[in-house]
């Protein structure tokens, strides 16, 4: 279940895994609300973005708990690059979606993901300063965090596939 300095256990293989379907699935509803507006298709991939937004926000948290409690147990990172994009997508997976749930308050419109109320809605102008940083970054950070996971990957195949690096790929894979 924990993790070792050999590969990671149970807990944060699910945890990553997880988390991958759930960043996939956010730029598939991205991607679909902005190239095939106004389609059923478009229609129900957008309408989960919010809710599977606060979903991954959780499962980050949950994640980085975890981390922290594995710390002196987890696989050595194999350089401080690879150190700092992993803290870089971290960082990335809670601001934009805690942008999103500013803005969402901020709008005044009610959130209530999967049936659930997270918080009402109110009356009045939306709140400027919750709305507009979000208005303004929440999009450029989510293709920030595409292409800082486009290397990621594109990483993890490097080191696979040359003699002189580490193969990191089974350490998460299992």
């Amino acid at each position: 279940m924990r993790d070792n300095t050999e590969r990671y256990g149970q807990v944060s293989r699910f945890l990553h895994w997880g988390m991958a379907l759930l960043i996939f699935w956010q730029f598939l509803s991205a991607i679909a609300h902005a190239l095939i507006k106004d389609t059923p298709l478009e229609s129900f991939l957008w309408g989960t973005h919010k809710p599977m937004g606060l979903l991954l926000l959780v499962l980050v948290v949950i994640r980085a708990l975890w981390a922290l409690s594995n710390l002196a147990n987890r696989p050595a990172g194999i350089n401080k690059l690879a150190k700092l994009g992993h803290l870089g997508i971290y960082l990335l997976l809670l601001i934009i979606p805690s942008l999103a749930l500013l803005r969402q308050y901020g709008s005044g419109k009610p959130f209530e993901p999967f049936g659930l109320p997270l918080f009402p809605g109110f009356e009045g102008d939306e709140i400027g300063w919750m709305t507009t940083p979000a208005n303004l970054l929440h999009s450029w950070l989510g293709w920030l965090l595409l292409l800082t996971i486009i290397g990621h990957i594109a990483f993890v195949i490097h080191h696979r596939r040359r003699a002189d690096k580490t193969d990191v790929l089974p350490r998460m894979w299992g």
